[in-house]
């Protein structure tokens, strides 16, 4: 007892001693967390563009494009940790063979940002889908309606809604919302054409994205008129070759009956980060090399590309 008391009580230098080194200690740590804490975030430009939908079979209605959201230029940057950010791009959503809807589009997001896929055309007695844009209505008319766009609702918004469809006796569907523009309503013996895209060169070169599917046409009962696509990658109602433009989040056409020609699939989103020169780490990184990463000039930004899921090392 008498040694644990002496050692507890030694001499004040060796008290003193011990809670400096206490404090030195609890003050390298606080220093450490601070200083050495890890890289700081790093705020960047984005366009965040999701998969369109396929037009719906038989005189559907035509595949609404993908939700198309972008700060770039003058809009407001998102935050990316330091280290690894995972992008997921949307995929397509496939044509509907004989008369059936087309298949909304998928999702994607890069940080907090997440664009809703495009809704399928409607067809018969089936509505188009809401989405980022939505599909196109069924050849019966206004008592089936066109999908909504913007859905869910973001500021700004990320697309628009498709056109209505018409019924007897031509049996004609509208267009798929679009980025920039309402699909039409089909009118008469003639379908609607698909919404227009948007333009946005955060790439470093315009180019115009997200156009929704133009709607098909009807029986062969009356004449009829298959539609175009909305600028930007959006498909031809009624036409086998009508795809949606690939890596563009466009919609897909609309099928036709006479000849019977099938819905046609949407085109995949991408994702593409731009980071300001001023404010790029010392190394960026893709993953996998599918995507790719440039340098614009004269600016000096970097600019990370992706069309298929990856990771963005900061």
């Amino acid at each position: 007892m008498r040694d644990l008391k002496n050692k507890l009580t030694t001499s004040g230098k060796s008290s003193t001693n011990i809670q400096s080194r206490r404090d030195k200690s609890f003050g390298y740590q606080v220093l450490g967390f601070g200083a050495g804490g890890g890289a700081s975030p790093v705020n960047v430009d984005y366009l965040v563009l999701a998969g369109g939908a396929g037009g719906a079979g038989h005189y559907g209605g035509g595949g609404g494009a993908g939700g198309f959201r972008t700060s770039f230029p003058g809009g407001t940057k998102i935050e990316l940790d330091a280290g690894d950010n995972n992008i997921v791009v949307g995929g397509a959503g496939a044509g509907g063979p004989g008369g059936q809807v087309g298949g909304s589009g998928n999702d994607s997001s890069a940080g907090s940002i997440t664009s809703a896929g495009g809704g399928g055309g409607g067809v018969a007695s089936v509505n188009g889908g809401s989405g980022g844009s939505g599909g196109g209505g069924s050849y019966q008319g206004p008592s089936y309606p066109a999908g909504a766009g913007d859905t869910p609702p973001t500021t700004p918004p990320q697309g628009n809604p498709g056109g209505l469809g018409y019924g007897a006796p031509q049996y004609t569907a509208g267009g798929g919302g679009g980025a920039g523009a309402v699909g039409t309503a089909a009118s008469g013996g003639t379908a609607g054409p698909g919404g227009a895209g948007s333009a946005n060169s955060i790439s470093g070169a315009a180019v115009t994205r997200s156009g929704g599917g133009g709607g098909g046409g009807g029986g062969g009962h009356q004449p009829f008129t298959n539609s175009s696509g909305g600028s930007g990658g959006g498909g031809n109602g009624g036409t086998s070759a009508a795809v949606g433009g690939a890596a563009l989040g466009a919609g897909g056409g609309g099928g036709s009956l006479s000849p019977s020609v099938g819905g046609a699939n949407g085109g995949a989103g991408t994702v593409i980060i731009r980071v300001p020169s001023a404010d790029a780490p010392g190394s960026l990184a893709v993953s996998p090399g599918t995507n790719s990463l440039a340098t614009d000039s004269p600016t000096g930004d970097s600019i990370a590309t992706f069309t298929v899921n990856g990771v963005l090392t900061v």
